[in-house]
């Protein structure tokens, strides 16, 4: 669960700054508990990473655990890296702004930044595990 989140009042309004959200005020609110779904970017990274696969026998299972992975994640309401660890516990969190999933049994590897404040999941590079070994996670870009 995620904590209450303080309102900011001001002229009939508040906002959760949270969230980005903005209420109209009828009575005096003095904080929010919402819990948002993650929202994951570059879904398309990883349809065309399943695509270059074509014609590879594992390509269906690859595209079935990508595909439950996504849906997982967005329907996850992660405030922190421990809410992330709860649900996956092999996830590797290398740092504040990379997190590592094993994705078919660890065949795969899926690096994703996230920022739990806005609830947020970028989609930053996934590839084989062996491939994984030679690149620097910490620095890796979207499409690298």
């Amino acid at each position: 669960m995620e904590p209450n989140r303080w309102l900011v009042a001001c002229r009939g309004y508040a906002a959760c700054y949270r969230h980005s959200m903005r209420f109209e005020l009828e009575t005096v609110m003095v904080s929010c508990r919402v819990e948002f779904q993650m929202r994951i970017v570059a879904r398309r990274t990883l349809r065309e990473f399943v695509e270059s696969l074509a014609g590879q026998k594992d390509q269906p299972a690859v595209k079935t655990a990508l595909d439950a992975w996504f849906d997982e994640v967005s329907k996850a309401s992660w405030a922190s890296s421990t809410d992330l660890k709860r649900h996956y516990a092999t996830a590797s969190i290398v740092s504040a702004e990379r997190i590592v999933f094993n994705i078919k049994g660890n065949d795969y590897r899926l690096v994703v930044a996230v920022d739990f404040e806005k609830g947020i999941v970028w989609i930053k590079r996934i590839g084989t595990h062996k491939a994984y070994d030679r690149i620097d996670v910490a620095e890796v870009r979207h499409g690298d």
